[in-house]
């Protein structure tokens, strides 16, 4: 059991489009546990494996009580009108802007077995949903804010003590 520390925006492993998870291959239980021991500390929605420096297609969710994780994840339905939601993120610390979202989200993908997993919601839910697939294709999601707003976030990460 291990919290593993979140890498930062600028880690290129934050970039880099996350590979498939070979069900039963060495060390993906021990990831699993690492990704819900990281994604139990208190203020954490979802953690997605290249957080945690590890470029494979898995991620853990804390919402509402309900901790759980899905190995490689697909979004395979969105539904309604995107909505602008104040957005943060683990890798850009102190930071959230507002960041269109769907207000339903579904995804597909298998637990350590090979059983498929389901998993769908609204509200934070459906934000975790996709932020967490995001991560998993190598964006980090102030690259998908409106230009102004992309410039304005990226001038205050250059600005934080961390990203130095």
């Amino acid at each position: 059991m291990t919290v593993r520390p979140i890498r930062l925006f600028g880690d290129p492993v934050l970039r880099s489009p996350a590979d498939p998870v070979r069900i039963g291959s060495d060390g993906v239980r021990e990831l699993v546990q690492d990704l819900i021991d990281t994604v139990k500390e208190p203020g954490r929605a979802g953690v997605a494996a290249p957080q945690i420096g590890v470029g494979l297609r898995a991620f853990s969710y804390n919402v509402d009580g309900e901790v759980g994780y899905v190995l490689n994840p697909e979004v395979v339905e969105t539904s309604g009108e995107p909505e602008l939601m104040d957005e943060g993120c683990l890798s850009v610390p102190g930071l959230a802007y507002p960041t269109k979202r769907f207000p339903y989200a579904k995804v597909r993908g298998v637990d350590v077995d090979g059983e498929p997993v389901e998993l769908e919601g609204t509200g934070l839910m459906a934000e975790a949903l996709q932020h967490e697939c995001d991560h998993l294709d190598g964006t980090v999601y102030v690259m998908t804010l409106d230009p102004e707003t992309r410039r304005q976030a990226l001038r205050d990460i250059r600005a934080q003590d961390w990203f130095h």
